[in-house]
């Protein structure tokens, strides 16, 4: 498994010490994420929380755990204890369910509003109005153990760059917009396997790369 570390280390020189890299580990098994973990990585994302949970109960304590995956709101409490990001926030509900199991382990967990970017009806995402209410909405100023730290998009599934670009700028142009009203905003996270090159040309600070480092998925019915 020699080619995920040097898949880890093509990816790093291709980013800057400003872009942070998630390795996607949804369906991979622990030893594909140990021997990442030996070769320096400490960013996991999952999509699954009964997957990831076992995963954090099997791995080192100092790996920071991202939930990338949409998110159900009946379980949350299952991670509330452990994850550090979660990037697909869709609405305000989701938002108070992770503040309260939050709350319940003293803890503030940090999240990222997903934004619609794509073309594709398939994707799940806020539009920009969408995005605005929650910032502004009273409901979440009364929220103090859930932190927005930024905002998350994925792209139209294609080679186009002209079109990915149009729809990582569109994001960026959001995210400055937000900044200046909200100093927690930190990250942008854009960019997958297929396109986390034009994702960091137009500012993205986090990618969430899978099949680049541990190979292509083998999907579990």
């Amino acid at each position: 498994m020699n080619y995920i570390k040097e898949n880890l280390e093509k990816i790093r020189a291709d980013i800057s010490n400003k872009v942070a890299l998630v390795a996607v580990s949804k369906t991979k098994p622990i030893r594909d994420l140990q021997v990442a973990y030996e070769a320096g990585q400490r960013v996991f994302g999952e999509n699954k929380i009964q997957e990831m949970v076992t995963k954090y109960e099997a791995l080192p304590k100092d790996i920071e755990w991202h939930m990338i995956g949409h998110l159900q709101r009946n379980k949350v409490k299952y991670m509330a204890h452990f994850v550090d990001l979660i990037h697909g926030v869709d609405s305000l509900k989701t938002l108070k369910e992770i503040n309260k199991q939050a709350h319940k382990h003293n803890r503030v967990i940090n999240c990222l509003l997903q934004v619609r970017i794509a073309k594709e009806e398939t994707k799940f995402g806020l539009t920009n109005d969408e995005v605005a209410n929650i910032l502004n909405s009273d409901d979440l100023k009364s929220f103090t153990n859930v932190k927005i730290t930024g905002l998350m998009g994925m792209a139209t599934f294609t080679k186009n760059e002209d079109i990915l670009n149009e729809e990582f700028s569109e994001l960026k142009t959001l995210y400055n917009h937000h900044k200046k009203q909200h100093p927690n905003f930190t990250i942008l996270s854009m960019g997958m396997s297929g396109d986390y090159k034009v994702g960091i040309k137009n500012g993205s600070t986090m990618i969430r790369v899978g099949s680049s480092i541990f190979g292509a998925r083998n999907y579990i019915a």
